[in-house]
């Protein structure tokens, strides 16, 4: 990778880990400190659209939606400056946080920040024939049964992808969860953009509140900590 706009290193460009996917370096030069993301392109799931990304990540950041700076993109590598913070556990957060979660969210739907492709989300997979027969071929106990649900998985795809979306949709980061976010002095800084597109706004707002209110599983769900993200972001 080419990070030679970044200015001339001041030390080695060191690991830091914790992603789920990509590989994420810290880069300190004459110029600052850089994160440098590596996306994982064999594993990815989705479509990354790297111009609309960026330029929905300008926007916000010129707005003051409290975010790393985006300095550069391309398809394999994001850079962002550098920024310090706590990470913020999965499980739930102060009301004082989750409300100004809800207040972001409103900043970020308000944005006028055009978007090239106009779909929600890409098409719910139909790959399960596909599958089943990888499945049977390398001897998996589990083959038989795959094969004879992908029919019903295939309606289920068409049902998904046939149905109207409830309420207005929104172009936004699809993504904030807490490993997608830091906390400086208890405020929070939103990381990880690089799913960012249109989404219904009931889902948008539904994940993230329930997110911030919950631990890794759903046996403690806080109630007020949900009702605050939407709060927030009707304040």
């Amino acid at each position: 990778m080419n990070l030679s706009h970044l200015g001339a290193p001041i030390g080695p460009m060191i690991r830091v880990h914790g992603g789920f996917a990509n590989r994420m370096y810290r880069l300190d030069t004459d110029q600052g400190s850089f994160a440098v993301k590596e996306l994982n392109l064999v594993d990815r799931r989705w479509t990354y659209r790297v111009e609309d990304v960026f330029r929905f990540e300008r926007a916000a950041f010129a707005a003051g939606i409290p975010m790393p700076e985006p300095i550069s993109a391309s398809h394999c590598t994001l850079v962002h400056r550098w920024v310090e913070g706590e990470k913020v556990p999965e499980a739930p957060v102060s009301a004082a946080y989750a409300f100004e979660i809800g207040e972001i969210l409103a900043r970020i739907h308000a944005l006028d920040v055009a978007w090239t492709h106009v779909s929600i989300e890409d098409p719910t997979s139909r790959d399960w024939p596909e599958l089943a027969a990888r499945a049977a071929a390398t001897g998996q106990p589990w083959a038989d049964e795959l094969a004879s649900h992908v029919e019903t998985f295939l309606a289920i795809a068409h049902f998904v992808d046939t149905c109207e979306r409830p309420g207005p949709v929104v172009l936004t980061h699809r993504d904030i969860q807490p490993w997608n976010l830091l906390a400086q002095e208890g405020r929070p800084v939103v990381l990880d953009w690089e799913l960012s597109g249109m989404l219904d706004l009931s889902g948008e707002l539904g994940s993230t509140a329930l997110s911030l209110a919950k631990g890794p599983g759903f046996d403690d769900i806080k109630p007020a900590i949900f009702r605050s993200v939407l709060d927030g972001y009707v304040a």
